[in-house]
């Protein structure tokens, strides 16, 4: 047996904990959150400390969800916020053609609607992992690249930031893009759900799910945002 093989049981039990939680306790998905219609991305060289909390940082418009993310540094582990560094912010700058900063960056994308409907959701937190996951539908189309992002919500105040932040703490890349033909189910929805690990230091409390489609141009096309909502108590 492989190890892709040995691990299939433990994912699935992940995310059948984590669904059966969230039946239980709350609905953590986009179904009835504001769509946004464009992203704001934030990127942080990890050397700089001062850029986290710099009170000029740049803020969301109307309609538009930001996103920060911390990348690798010239100082390595050494670097003040190299706990919340990631290559995953180097391949996000990688997709927009951008280099890695000095200090600070940012992006803007509009998100072109098409009408197709894009939802995320997400479990509780256990035992280290989120289950998590992104459905388009129809999934007819495209090629289409997704991305799924597991972001840590921070208030502004808190963990010395001055403003309001989505930290991104984990990210994954459907194949939604493969050369292979979808099969009549495929073309009715586009589905992926995976166990993300949370990074050592992030607060599951404050944990939820970001999600976007790209078209083969890389044009935005649909965002989605889970919240958890907590169900009526019982009188």
């Amino acid at each position: 047996m492989n190890k892709l093989s040995r691990a299939a049981p433990i994912v699935a039990c992940i995310l059948a904990l984590a669904c059966s939680a969230v039946r239980a306790q709350s609905s953590c998905d986009s179904d009835a959150q504001p769509r946004p219609v464009a992203l704001l991305e934030r990127f942080i060289n990890a050397d700089c400390e001062a850029c986290w909390a710099d009170a000029r940082t740049p803020q969301p418009g109307r309609g538009e969800l930001v996103l920060d993310w911390i990348v690798p540094g010239s100082r390595g582990d050494d670097a003040p916020l190299s706990a919340a560094a990631s290559r995953d912010g180097v391949a996000r700058l990688e997709a927009l053609h951008r280099a890695a900063p000095v200090q600070t960056d940012t992006s803007h994308s509009q998100a072109a609607g098409t009408g197709r409907k894009l939802r995320v959701a997400h479990g509780l937190a256990y035992n280290g992992y989120v289950g998590a996951s992104i459905e388009l539908k129809p999934g007819a189309g495209g090629p289409w690249k997704a991305w799924l992002l597991l972001v840590e919500t921070i208030p502004a105040g808190a963990d010395g930031t001055p403003v309001a932040r989505n930290l991104v703490r984990n990210a994954l890349q459907p194949a939604w893009d493969a050369a292979m033909p979808l099969s009549k189910q495929e073309q009715k929805r586009l589905f992926e759900s995976r166990p993300l690990s949370i990074p050592e230091g992030a607060n599951p409390k404050r944990l939820r799910v970001v999600g976007w489609v790209e078209d083969a141009r890389g044009h935005i096309r649909a965002i989605a945002q889970s919240q958890c909502a907590s169900p009526p108590s019982g009188g």
